[in-house]
């Protein structure tokens, strides 16, 4: 096979990164590319068997030739392959991968960490001490009320088939989600086929959880609880699930046109991303943002909290391979190399720019390398993951410093600066240097610049639409009196002593 080798596109993918980010490139320049194979979170390669009773029954394979055939009779025409399940059926226990369905379940548990305690003690540590309760509190919350609306209607718009831009109803309240002891059947998602369904959802309502917690970061220290919670609501169930389908959802748009996502850079970060950038836009400044020091409470609890990011996410990428196999043990590498290179080369630029390399700084580097790497970790060797960290670092490193001048916008904890900016860099390159002998399929910088183009315009419009309507609803920001008391006692009557 002549394979395009994937360096050839790594300037051109650099400079789009940085157009992207700043706006800069007009929609009419996105042509559309010949769709490669569709990617998808999770896509198991180990089933064994076709499904033979179902919510959906795919068709039964012809029987194969007998080897016992005569040397001299002709051979039989080869059977065609069965058509790949498009919804979730049910299949017999006994097709399902123990081996699988273990590391699954240990990835997800990884990624629900990450959120419960890691982005909670995360940005907790970034605060001032009079709202590090409050802060914890809105990442509780949100893990809390995405696991209900992901039950009632959201795994449902995002995961199962229907139109381009939403799934259909057919798995409200979980639904399809089935497991008879007695009949001895499960039921398995088209796209997860070795692993109980129940596992998949679980899976990927870790995901649904911990993008609408990431953009807490950004409106940190002065939104009402209240409005948080109706905010979020509307976020998880009009924003997330729609991209995540588009995504991930073999009949959504932009799966259909090839794009690459291996675990979340569109439809995590750079959507977490700019969200968190309108709604501090929206929100406006914190009292004294400019004037006055807005000093982190307790450093130490962002390291842990970065800590546990760290470890969480090799569940994070390495889950996303739906399978305990080679491309799982590959994604987990290039996820440590990459975030490696990520820290050394944000903690060099900080050192150089203002003299002292901080821990906040190698704490924001990590996360920088980590959702850089998302996109492109089922897809890249290790010298295309340090490539991929060394940009991160460097590109992240000024969107949380020089760009985020350049905009204006209190972004109090950097969620664009490093959710948005990481995951555009990540989401160019990976279409830069993908690497067909990995993932199956060739990259295209121009198909995943109009996945994050199609993202920062459904989530940055949908997001000041929801804002507008929470603070018509029950009001978005706390009073200055409030502010200044700071949340922990007046929205939730409690403080560090």
């Amino acid at each position: 096979m002549n394979k395009k080798s994937p360096w050839r596109h790594l300037m051109v993918a650099l400079s789009l990164s940085s157009a992207m980010t700043l706006g800069l490139m007009p929609m009419h320049e996105v042509q559309a590319q010949p769709a490669p194979a569709i990617s998808a979170p999770v896509a198991s390669s180990t089933a064994s068997d076709t499904p033979d009773t179902a919510l959906t029954t795919p068709e039964a394979p012809a029987s194969a030739a007998s080897s016992d055939a005569a040397p001299t009779a002709p051979a039989p025409a080869a059977s065609a392959a069965p058509p790949a399940p498009t919804q979730p059926m049910s299949v017999p226990v006994s097709q399902i991968n123990a081996g699988d369905t273990a590391w699954m379940i240990s990835a997800s548990a990884l990624v629900l960490l990450m959120t419960i305690p890691g982005l909670a003690l995360f940005y907790a540590g970034m605060v001032r001490k009079k709202n590090i309760l409050a802060t914890m509190a809105q990442s509780f919350a949100v893990c809390a009320l995405v696991t209900v609306l992901w039950m009632l209607i959201g795994y449902s718009w995002a995961f199962m088939p229907g139109s381009p831009w939403l799934g259909d109803a057919s798995s409200a309240l979980l639904q399809t989600v089935q497991y008879n002891k007695g009949a001895g059947t499960v039921s398995v998602h088209h796209l997860a086929t070795s692993i109980p369904e129940s596992v998949y959802v679980m899976f990927q309502l870790t995901f649904a959880i911990i993008t609408p917690a990431l953009i807490t970061g950004a409106f940190a220290e002065r939104m009402r609880f209240t409005a948080l919670l109706v905010f979020m609501a509307g976020w998880s169930l009009f924003v997330y699930a729609p991209i995540a389908h588009w995504v991930w959802e073999p009949s959504g748009w932009l799966a259909s046109r090839g794009i690459l996502d291996f675990a979340g850079g569109t439809v995590v970060h750079v959507n977490a991303g700019i969200a968190g950038l309108v709604a501090a836009a929206m929100l406006g400044r914190r009292i004294g943002y400019g004037r006055e020091a807005l000093t982190p409470a307790n450093l130490g609890y962002t390291m842990i909290g970065a800590s546990l990011l760290w470890v969480g996410w090799m569940g994070f990428n390495g889950g996303s391979a739906g399978a305990a196999d080679g491309r799982a043990g590959m994604a987990m590498l290039v996820t440590q190399l990459a975030t490696g290179a990520a820290v050394l080369s944000w903690m060099i630029a900080e050192w150089a720019v203002r003299g002292k390399p901080t821990l906040l700084g190698v704490c924001s580097g990590a996360v920088a390398g980590l959702v850089a790497i998302t996109p492109a970790s089922g897809f890249v060797d290790p010298r295309s993951a340090m490539v991929i960290g060394v940009a991160a670092g460097l590109g992240c490193y000024w969107g949380a410093t020089g760009l985020k001048r350049l905009l204006g916008f209190d972004d109090s904890l950097d969620v664009f600066g490093v959710h948005g900016v990481g995951g555009i860099i990540g989401a160019l390159l990976t279409g830069a240097l993908a690497d067909p002998r990995i993932g199956g399929v060739e990259g295209s910088v121009v198909t995943q610049a109009i996945g994050v183009v199609a993202t920062l315009v459904w989530s940055g419009g949908i997001t000041a639409l929801l804002l507008w309507l929470t603070d018509k609803l029950v009001g978005l920001r706390v009073t200055e009196a409030e502010e200044l008391k700071g949340l922990d006692l007046t929205q939730h009557g409690e403080r560090v002593e």
